[in-house]
């Protein structure tokens, strides 16, 4: 029995009731705290996964990883295509034309980003047409002047498909009126949405119609470049500038989105080292408990020395007890953790229907749900560094229990 007697009396410790209850209430205090703290930790952490694969999925799914363009009109993009692609990190490029413009509706006038593209080949660096709700993009053909819309742009303008929308580009024409800005009028021939900012910043329409706009006919600015690894698109687009013959500049999501990517992951280290403060204060009320445990078993304690029991097995009763504590709290936990990472955009859209509020605002973040991703190595990050600070916590009361002498503790029984 003195070979299993840490575990054995550990276990009887932990059911036993207690003539002080303030230890057990702080006890399934410790235990309450743990399971919180881990079951939100694995949560946020899911959430901030989502909005990294929201990101990488949808934003960059829209938007080209990079792009060549010319110093001057490209004539000959069909070579610098094919160029693009002999690249093993290339998997598809595309002609663009693109140009920060006015765009007037019945309601309001809105500024966007309006590209020129060919729809033949925008599949190869976009996921544009998985993302229609209206329309079609093969309705943008050369001279019917059609555009394709945002969701939430053609909402602000108050457009519908069919409907006439005036864009105006900052390029001026010289005429007997004077100096004016060049516009023309499109069609609403479709809409999109990827529930993000691009829905309200964002037209599209064919790059012949839009050369025709720039007065630039049979040329685009560049080509749109979509890889296979899009973390090396920084290298890989400037070496295809510089070895393609000419003068091209290039350009990369890492410019203009990279400071949101870059926000998240900072967010997502610093949202969880603060929550691991949780599960730190929560291991600290074991210390607390057992401290407090160890000071009311003085006696028996002692009683246990003297017939024998060895300072580690002393020591080993209460690293049984904390660490019991610290597994049921950490298990119950995680289970709860992963159960909410699953289920957490179920149970926002409820919170949202039942008090009519939207968490996450599409004009104000990028976008409009709140994403979630379980990803396992988070669960065992956790769960590892959850029981090492549980079992670390119990050391010192344990410690401190070893060292308790019998007389002393017996001097007053």
């Amino acid at each position: 029995m003195l070979q299993n007697l840490s575990v054995f009396i550990g276990r009887r410790y932990i059911g036993a009731k207690r003539r002080n209850h303030f230890i057990s209430f702080i006890s399934t205090v410790s235990m309450i705290g743990l399971t919180l703290g881990v079951m939100v930790l694995i949560i946020v952490l899911s959430v901030m996964n989502g909005f990294e694969r929201e990101l990488r999925e949808r934003i960059l799914g829209m938007v080209p990883h990079g792009t060549i363009s010319g110093v001057e009109p490209v004539t000959n993009w069909q070579e610098l295509r094919t160029q693009a692609l002999e690249h093993p990190q290339v998997a598809g490029a595309a002609p663009y034309i693109s140009v920060t413009g006015m765009l007037v509706g019945p309601r309001e006038s809105r500024g966007a980003l309006v590209t020129g593209i060919e729809p033949d080949y925008i599949d190869e660096v976009s996921i544009l047409r998985d993302h229609m709700v209206s329309g079609d993009l093969n309705s943008l053909t050369p001279g019917n002047w059609n555009i394709v819309l945002g969701q939430s742009l053609a909402r602000q303008l108050g457009v519908r498909q069919g409907d006439r929308v005036n864009v105006m580009v900052p390029e001026v024409s010289v005429n007997i009126m004077g100096v004016q800005p060049r516009f023309r009028g499109f069609t609403v021939s479709g809409i999109f949405q990827v529930g993000a900012q691009l829905d309200a910043d964002t037209a599209f329409v064919h790059m012949d119609d839009m050369a025709t706009l720039k007065r630039i006919p049979g040329s685009v600015e560049g080509i749109q470049l979509r890889l296979n690894d899009l973390f090396q698109a920084p290298a890989v687009t400037r070496q295809l500038a510089v070895d393609m013959p000419g003068q091209y500049q290039f350009s990369d999501w890492t410019r203009t989105q990279g400071n949101l990517f870059q926000a998240i992951q900072l967010e997502k280290r610093m949202v969880g080292l603060l929550l691991f403060m949780i599960v730190a204060v929560a291991a600290f009320n074991i210390v607390s408990s057992l401290i407090m445990l160890v000071t009311e078993k003085q006696s028996d304690i002692a009683i246990l020395r003297t017939m024998g029991a060895k300072p580690s097995q002393i020591m080993g009763i209460f690293l049984v007890q904390g660490g019991v504590v610290g597994v049921i709290g950490v298990s119950i936990g995680i289970l709860l953790g992963i159960l909410g990472a699953l289920t957490i955009d179920r149970i926002v859209a409820f919170v949202e229907n039942l008090f009519g509020f939207q968490v996450l605002d599409s004009s104000v973040y990028f976008i409009s749900y709140l994403p979630s991703e379980l990803r396992w190595d988070d669960v065992i990050l956790v769960t590892c560094v959850s029981l090492v600070a549980s079992f670390v916590s119990t050391l010192y009361p344990a410690w401190r229990a070893s060292r308790t002498m019998p007389a002393e503790a017996l001097r007053y029984e």
